[in-house]
């Protein structure tokens, strides 16, 4: 039986909702595993809407839409309120508290993460967040290695801040 796992991200751009979802991607490929990704955004060239919508099986995908994900990282408070009308009990919704009141009529599970406070506080940028969420979501796919994240996401990235996107990454991962 084909295991589809769907991932939603969504913010604002200049979160990194784009490169999380090109690194999940790309981890996903090295893994031999299908992935596609769609992506939406608004005109604006930085804090306009944005979506990445990432489907990985290990079978061909029939269909790139996410419509019920299994985990949802909702980088702002409209974000959140756009899709968590697609979250099921079984989904985990990633959100920053500080950003993000979860609906307490939701059924759907909820994880709390500080990223901005824990980037700037143990990196000292607020910049690393994403890198934090993608971290903390990492750890639940058991279908993705740490090594071909790792890889993914220094193929992804600029090379002069691997050493605090790894940290980023392992700091996520630690939650």
């Amino acid at each position: 039986m084909a295991e589809r796992i769907e991932i939603l991200i969504s913010g604002f751009g200049g979160q990194g909702v784009v490169r999380i979802g090109q690194i999940l991607g790309q981890a996903a490929v090295y893994e031999g595993l299908f992935t596609t990704m769609l992506i939406s955004h608004g005109t604006e060239t930085r804090g306009g809407y944005v979506r990445s919508q990432l489907v990985i099986s290990d079978e061909f995908i029939d269909s790139p839409v996410v419509e019920r994900p299994d985990y949802f990282c909702a980088f702002s408070a409209i974000a959140y309120g756009m899709f968590k009308v697609l979250c099921t009990p079984q989904s985990l919704i990633l959100h920053n508290p500080d950003l993000v009141t979860p609906d307490s009529a939701l059924s759907a599970r909820h994880w709390a993460i500080r990223a901005e406070s824990l980037a700037e506080r143990e990196l000292g940028n607020a910049v690393f967040a994403n890198v934090i969420f993608l971290g903390a979501l990492s750890s639940k796919l058991k279908s993705i290695s740490s090594e071909n994240l790792v890889r993914a996401l220094q193929d992804r990235l600029p090379p002069r801040y691997h050493e605090q996107n790894l940290r980023a990454l392992e700091l996520g991962r630690s939650l």
